[in-house]
């Protein structure tokens, strides 16, 4: 049976490259952003792809996404990876951190809300949260506090949904796909779209379905 996964925030980075390596495995992807242009020309790129315009911070326009799929296998929330502040924790203004995890972590749990009843109806549903290193608690350190505070609650929000899902079947992790060369990344970083999206698709595809509630890097459990 074809699956069918919806990624948000999927027209360009690691989401399109995602889509593009589930479209190539045969799967339906559904590509969503808020710039319906881009996003539109990002899934005619692509295998058995079609474009949903969703902005994860409007509740109406995710209300009206989920009312457009009737089907869902996984959901990648991959959409708000902004990190607008260069300052420290000691300086930064609070609403820079408040409006971060406003974008980052509760577009997350909008979605996943939304989506849930086609989720339910999957045999095998999976919930995906592309997060970072930056938001390991093991780990912390000084650099862009308030992307920081938004990854580390993402991962917060990733163990309450595994957990309340699990009974159900529902599996729900989060993701560190490593600095990687996008248009966020920069040029500089280390590893490929590529190779940061490979992590993304282990999730969503192959990782063992009993797998839940975990952080995830290069198909390895790290530290939250």
């Amino acid at each position: 049976m074809v699956k069918t996964v919806l990624i948000t925030g999927a027209y360009r980075g690691l989401g399109y490259e995602a889509a593009r390596q589930l479209s190539e495995r045969g799967w339906q992807v559904i590509l969503t952003a808020r710039r319906k242009d881009q996003g539109a020309a990002a899934a005619a790129k692509l295998k058995n792809a079609t474009f949903l315009e969703l902005d994860i911070t409007d509740g109406s326009s995710v209300t009206r996404a989920a009312k457009q799929v009737p089907k869902l296998d996984v959901l990648i929330n991959n959409a708000g990876a902004i990190a607008e502040d260069d300052q420290e924790i000691l300086t930064i203004k609070p609403e820079v951190i408040a409006r971060t995890i406003e974008t980052n972590a509760l577009g997350a749990v909008r979605v996943s809300q939304a989506f849930l009843p086609q989720l339910l109806k999957s045999a095998a549903g999976r919930i995906v949260n592309v997060s970072s290193g930056a938001g390991q608690l093991s780990d912390m350190g000084t650099w862009s506090p308030a992307y920081a505070a938004s990854k580390t609650t993402l991962n917060a929000i990733t163990c309450l949904l595994a957990a309340a899902l699990k009974e159900k079947g529902l599996a729900v992790n989060s993701v560190c796909p490593g600095w990687c060369r996008t248009e966020m990344g920069g040029s500089n970083a280390p590893r490929s779209a590529e190779e940061g999206a490979a992590g993304i698709v282990w999730l969503a595809a192959d990782a063992p379905q009993e797998k839940t509630g975990l952080f995830w890097r290069d198909k390895k459990v790290i530290p939250w």
